[in-house]
C-alpha cells in the first residue's frame, strides 16, 4: 500500500523533508548564537558602564583602536576645552528622533595631548552649510567624565564620510583626522560626555546605552525548532491521508464479475 512513496512526487517531498530539518536546526542555532552574543554584549557594556572612571589614558593613546572591552568604559580627564577647534558632526539625531549635530570639542590635557569630547547634540536650526551657535563650555581647568567609544566608522555605522563639507563640519569622528587637522597627539577615540552637565541642558548630553533589551533572537530559536520538528510530523499525516485514501480509492473499484461455471 506504501509504494506510492516511491513515485516521482513523493520520493520529491521526501528529500525535500530530509533537506529541510537540519536547515531548520541550523537556522535555530544561528539565533542561539545570536541570542547568546546579545547577551553577553549586554554584561559587557554594563561592566563598562558600572566600573569605577579611570583616567582616559590609562585606555587609550594616540593611534590607539578603541577594543570592544575598553568601549562605554567610564574615563576622567583634567584639562581645558579648545573651543576654537571645536568641530560639528552632521545629520545626528537625538532621542526625540530629531536631526541635529553633535558637538566634539578638543580637550587640552595636561601632558600636552588631546582627547575628543562629545559634548552632546544641538538642533539644526538654521542652515545646513553654517556653523551653528554653541554653547560654552566650563571655562578655565575642568575635569570631565564620560564613556570611552571608538573611532566612528563607515563600515561600522554605514555613515558614508562625505567630502567638501563646509569648515569644522564632520560626518565621522575620527582621533587620526582631528590629529591631522589640529597638528596634535590626539588620544584615539572620543568621550561621550556624562559630567559636568551642561548650562540649562545644552548640548543635550547623549544617553547612556541600552543593554537591557535581549531581542527575538530566543523567539526565533524555538520557532525554527518547532518547525524542524513539525516537518517529519507533518509528513507522517500526509503519508498516512495518501494511503487512507488510495484503500478507500481501492475499495470503491467494482470487483469483475465471476463467469457462470460450465457443464
Amino acid at each position: 500500500m506504501y509504494r506510492f512513496l516511491l513515485t516521482r512526487q513523493w520520493v520529491i517531498l521526501t528529500l525535500l523533508s530530509l533537506v529541510l530539518i537540519p536547515v531548520m536546526i541550523r537556522l535555530g542555532l544561528w539565533q542561539l548564537h545570536r541570542h547568546e552574543s546579545r547577551v553577553a554584549q549586554n554584561d559587557l557594556v554594563a561592566s563598562a558602564l558600572d566600573a569605577k572612571p579611570v583616567p582616559a589614558e590609562s585606555l587609550t593613546s594616540p593611534g590607539h583602536e578603541v577594543t570592544r572591552d575598553q568601549r562605554y568604559h567610564r574615563v576622567t580627564a583634567h584639562g581645558t576645552f579648545d573651543t576654537d577647534h571645536e568641530v560639528v558632526v552632521r545629520r545626528r539625531t537625538n532621542d526625540a528622533e530629531e536631526i541635529g549635530f553633535h558637538v566634539v570639542t578638543p580637550f587640552d590635557l595636561d601632558d600636552g595631548r588631546v582627547l575628543l569630547v562629545n559634548r552632546g547634540w544641538i538642533p539644526a536650526n538654521g542652515a545646513q552649510t553654517a556653523f551653528p551657535r554653541i554653547p560654552a563650555p566650563p571655562a578655565g581647568e575642568t575635569t570631565v567624565t564620560g564613556r570611552l567609544m571608538p573611532d566612528e566608522t563607515t563600515a561600522a555605522s554605514g555613515i558614508k564620510n562625505v567630502r567638501g563639507l563646509p569648515p569644522r563640519q564632520i560626518m565621522l569622528i575620527s582621533s587620526g583626522q582631528q590629529a591631522r587637522s589640529l597638528g596634535k597627539q590626539v588620544l584615539g577615540g572620543f568621550v561621550e560626555l556624562t559630567s559636568p552637565a551642561p548650562k540649562d541642558d545644552t548640548p543635550q548630553l547623549i544617553s547612556a546605552p541600552d543593554h537591557t533589551g535581549i531581542g527575538p533572537h530566543m523567539a526565533y530559536t524555538v520557532q525554527w525548532w518547532l518547525f524542524a520538528a513539525g516537518v517529519p510530523v507533518g509528513y507522517v499525516i500526509l503519508v498516512r491521508r495518501e494511503a487512507r485514501e488510495r484503500r478507500a480509492a481501492a475499495a470503491e473499484q467494482p470487483r469483475p464479475e465471476r463467469e457462470p461455471a460450465t457443464v
